[in-house]
């Protein structure tokens, strides 16, 4: 029915107010009611000018270690942003002159945009076929590729493109935004993980992280060094020298304080889950309305349909999806129920 209310829906312990037929997480996530609750109590705080600015740094720090913990990384190996492009742009300033990248055909722009725009020193970027990523990665000196593809789910052979980059030596960057919330992650091995909060980890937009191995955060120059990066940032507030942190959170940006306290509340309790159960809902939910339609599961919990009309058919009947690379993308999470897949089944169908 257009027009679908929220109603409230308890999933993995947690209360949603969710329109029926929400299927659109790889846009915006729904946030659960405590984080709402928490968010909406920090406003009230700041109408009243009742915070200080470091009443905030305790959660940015338990948003990080909650976040690599949903990639298998430590906390100090995590640096604290605000988006994917502006993390990845550290990395493609740092890159040397003449840098090869290779990416999949129809990456998400703020994967690529930042390695484009070093095209003045020699950088290049080279598109390919997701499937084939790992047989050409031994060509290149740097791999840049989303985990789950943006525009419709796919997922990258993550097992093929370890083994095919510790052989060549090639470095590794995955933009996991996509992918961290609802699939279980262990990315210790990659050079670089990025990825925002604001879809499957549902808060505001205005927070990211980026992980760095040890090993490759020296040649990762910290272009937006500020004072927040500092090894004591309050400090490092005035005057040189410099004095950078000596983990990743040398990297860090001054933080969206809103975006982080709900970070904080979101991100720690869905790294308490059992990711597989999650991920085994979500692509139940994604795999079965595939197979209900005639067509092959794809085990991810993004569906990108090519089907006549469906856009229309889906609003009218009060499903929200989004339109990418021209196709219907829907989007299942936690808070989804078999009564959104019928949802959409039963609009294709009029």
């Amino acid at each position: 029915m257009p027009g679908n209310v929220p109603a409230v829906r308890i999933a993995f312990g947690q209360s949603f107010d969710v329109p029926a037929g929400y299927l659109n997480t790889a846009s915006i996530g729904i946030p659960p009611k405590v984080a709402v609750d928490g968010l909406m109590e920090a406003v009230r705080r700041w109408q009243s000018g009742a915070d200080a600015p470091g009443d905030f740094d305790a959660d940015v720090r338990l948003a990080r270690k909650a976040w690599g913990s949903l990639i298998g990384v430590e906390e100090s190996a995590v640096a604290s942003g605000a988006g994917v492009s502006q993390l990845i742009s550290l990395v493609a300033a740092s890159v040397p002159d003449g840098t090869r990248v290779v990416t999949a055909a129809g990456e998400f722009t703020s994967v690529t945009f930042p390695f484009a725009s070093q095209a003045y020193r020699g950088v290049t970027v080279t598109e390919v076929e997701l499937a084939e990523l790992p047989s050409h990665v031994d060509r290149f000196d740097l791999v840049a590729v989303s985990v789950v593809q943006s525009a419709d789910g796919a997922v990258v052979d993550l097992e093929s493109l370890r083994e095919a980059a510790a052989a060549s030596g090639t470095q590794v960057l995955l933009d996991v935004t996509q992918a961290a919330g609802w699939m279980p992650l262990r990315l210790d091995w990659a050079d670089w993980v990025i990825g925002a909060c604001y879809k499957w980890l549902m808060s505001p937009r205005g927070a990211a992280w980026m992980a760095v191995k040890p090993e490759t955060l020296e040649r990762t120059v910290p272009i937006a060094a500020n004072w927040y990066a500092g090894e004591d940032p309050w400090a490092a507030v005035y005057g040189l020298p410099l004095r950078l942190a000596g983990d990743a959170r040398r990297l860090d940006l001054s933080p969206v304080w809103f975006s982080q306290l709900t970070a904080a509340i979101v991100v720690p309790w869905l790294a308490s889950l059992d990711i597989e159960a999650v991920r085994d809902h979500c692509v139940g939910l994604a795999d079965g309305l595939l197979v209900a339609l005639g067509l092959a599961p794809k085990g991810s919990a993004i569906v990108s349909l090519d089907i006549p009309d469906a856009a229309g058919k889906l609003a009218a009947a009060g499903v929200k999806s989004s339109i990418r690379a021209g196709r219907v993308r829907l989007a299942c999470h936690l808070y989804n129920t078999a009564g959104d897949i019928e949802s959409v089944l039963a609009a294709l169908r009029d």
